[in-house]
């Protein structure tokens, strides 16, 4: 990834510590699935998990706090609790499918998938998580290079790149083409 190493050392300028002291243990991500499930309410998640009350008590707490779930009242019984993932649990979904394809992959025992993850649009199963570049392209670790945020864009030749209008949230990637471009 080039000549710059990331400070090893210095935890705190990195997300992936951030990111594991909210999520870096099974309960969390298995909590996380059951909502990307429908799951809701405290209830639920105890019976479908099979997890212990003061252990589930104490991820949802902590999910809570970094506002990955929310608390609300239940709509038809103001005294029941429902927890809801707010934009910030969505944006783990990539991150979960992504643990779950390299654990069907690598896993000791093999995981037939059923029901099957498919694409609402032609219900064919997903593919796999990919790391995209700005424009779309889909990126190998051969292609991935760290650099100073005062060096963003300039190349190796020394001419500056200008991003793309870049992916958003549905966009479409012809993967095709993505990676036809990947191998120019």
């Amino acid at each position: 990834m080039g000549e710059l190493r990331e400070p090893l050392r210095d935890l705190i300028e990195c997300g992936l510590p951030q990111a594991l002291e909210v999520m870096g243990e099974r309960w969390s991500f298995m909590i996380l699935r059951a909502s990307f499930n429908g799951l809701k309410h405290f209830e639920e998640f105890l019976t479908e998990l099979g997890i212990a009350r003061n252990i589930l008590s104490n991820r949802l707490a902590k999910l809570v706090e970094h506002g990955i779930l929310k608390r609300e009242p239940c709509a038809d019984d103001r005294r029941k609790i429902e927890y809801r993932l707010t934009e910030k649990g969505f944006d783990l979904l990539p991150a979960m499918l992504a643990l779950r394809q390299w654990g069907q992959k690598y896993g000791t025992e093999q995981v037939i998938e059923d029901p099957v993850l498919v694409d609402e649009l032609d219900r064919l199963p997903i593919g796999p998580v990919s790391i995209l570049a700005h424009d779309g392209r889909i990126l190998g670790p051969q292609d991935l290079w760290l650099t100073r945020p005062a060096d963003l864009g300039k190349r190796a030749d020394g001419t500056i790149a200008s991003p793309a209008a870049g992916l958003g949230m549905g966009d479409v990637v012809n993967l095709a083409a993505a990676k036809a471009a990947a191998a120019r």
